[in-house]
C-alpha cells in the first residue's frame, strides 16, 4: 500500500514535468515585459547623448555618468574633480532612508509583535486596522500629512492645546518632515513580515527561557530576534529601497533643501528639456546600489540558514 502511494506519487510529480517551461512562460514574459525590458531601455539611454532641445541624440557615450561623478566647470572643458552635488544627494537618500526605516523597525516590531500575541479569532481585525489607511492614494496620504504638519496644523494645535509647546514649531520642509512621511508611507512593509515571523514562533521557547531564569531582555534578544530575524531582514528591505528612490515625500514635505535621488530622477524626465541620459544614468546608479544591497542581504541569509 505504502509502495504504490509512493509510485503514484511520484508518477504524478512528473506529470508536468515535460510541460514545466511551458507552464511557467506567462511568468516569464511578464518578467521581462514588464521588468527587464524597461530596465534593458534605461541602461541604453543612460549610454545616449542629450540633444540641446531635449531628447536624445543616439551617439553612445559615458557622458551622463561622467556628469554624475565629475565636475568640468563651466565650460566642461577642465579637468575632472569630484562633482559632490549629487553625491552629497545620494547620500541624504541613503540616510534618510535608513532613518525611516529605523523609525518603522521601532514602532512596527511591537506593533507586529503585539499583532501576533492578540486571540486568533482578532488578528485579522489588527491586520485590516493596519492596512487600510493604505487603500487610499499615496499621493493623498501624503499632501494630508502636509496638512497635519504645518504650522497651523492639527498636530501644532494640539501640542499648544496640551501646552506642550507654547508656540507652533516648523516641522514641513525639514529633514524630519521628510522622515516622518517615508516612515507612514512604508510602515505596513515593516509590519506585516515582521508579524508573520512571530505568528510562526513558537512561543513555548520563551517560556523555558523565563524558566531558566532568563530576564525579559535576554529572551527577547537572544531567543524571539534570532528566530524572526529573516522577517525583520524583509521588512528592512521592503521599507529601504522603496524609501531611497521616493520622491514624493521630499518633494511635498520637504522641500528644495531635502532633495533626494528619486526627486533629481524625476527632474531630468519633465517635460522635453529633461536630461533623459543623465536622469537614466541617475537610475542605473541607485539599481546598482539596491542590487548591492540585496545581495548582501542574501549572503547573510544563506550564512545564517547554513
Amino acid at each position: 500500500m505504502a509502495g504504490g502511494a509512493t509510485t503514484g506519487g511520484a508518477a504524478r510529480a512528473e506529470t508536468y514535468a515535460g510541460v514545466r517551461n511551458w507552464l511557467l512562460l506567462p511568468s516569464w514574459l511578464v518578467l521581462c515585459i514588464l521588468v527587464l525590458a524597461p530596465i534593458g531601455i534605461m541602461l541604453v539611454y543612460s549610454f545616449l547623448t542629450k540633444e540641446f532641445r531635449g531628447g536624445v541624440i543616439w551617439e553612445f557615450s559615458l557622458a551622463a555618468y561622467d556628469q554624475f561623478f565629475c565636475d568640468r566647470g563651466l565650460f566642461g572643458d577642465e579637468p575632472c574633480s569630484i562633482e559632490w552635488t549629487y553625491i552629497t544627494i545620494f547620500w541624504r537618500s541613503i540616510w534618510q532612508a535608513g532613518a525611516a526605516t529605523l523609525l518603522a523597525l521601532l514602532i512596527g516590531f511591537p506593533t507586529a509583535f503585539f499583532i501576533a500575541t492578540r486571540p486568533e479569532r482578532s488578528r485579522p481585525l489588527w491586520v485590516f486596522l493596519i492596512t487600510v489607511p493604505y487603500w487610499v492614494n499615496l499621493l493623498i496620504r501624503t499632501v494630508s500629512m502636509k496638512f497635519l504638519l504645518r504650522d497651523n496644523g492639527p498636530m501644532n494645535d494640539a501640542l499648544i492645546g496640551m501646552g506642550v509647546i507654547a508656540e507652533p514649531i516648523t516641522i514641513i520642509n525639514t529633514n524630519l518632515a521628510v522622515q516622518i512621511g517615508l516612515f507612514y508611507s512604508y510602515l505596513p512593509f515593516m509590519v506585516l513580515p515582521i508579524y508573520a515571523a512571530v505568528e510562526r514562533f513558537d512561543f513555548r521557547l520563551s517560556e523555558a527561557a523565563a524558566d531558566l531564569y532568563a530576564s525579559k531582555w535576554v529572551t527577547l534578544r537572544r531567543v524571539v530576534l534570532p528566530a524572526v530575524r529573516p522577517g525583520v531582514i524583509a521588512g528592512c528591505i521592503l521599507v529601504f529601497v522603496p524609501s531611497l528612490g521616493a520622491f514624493l515625500a521630499p518633494d511635498l514635505l520637504g522641500g528644495a533643501k531635502n532633495f533626494m535621488i528619486g526627486s533629481l530622477i524625476e527632474e531630468q524626465f519633465k517635460g522635453s528639456a529633461g536630461n533623459w541620459p543623465f536622469g537614466a544614468a541617475a537610475a542605473m546608479i541607485l539599481l546598482s546600489m539596491v542590487l548591492v544591497i540585496l545581495l548582501i542581504s542574501a549572503r547573510q541569509s544563506q550564512r545564517s540558514s547554513a
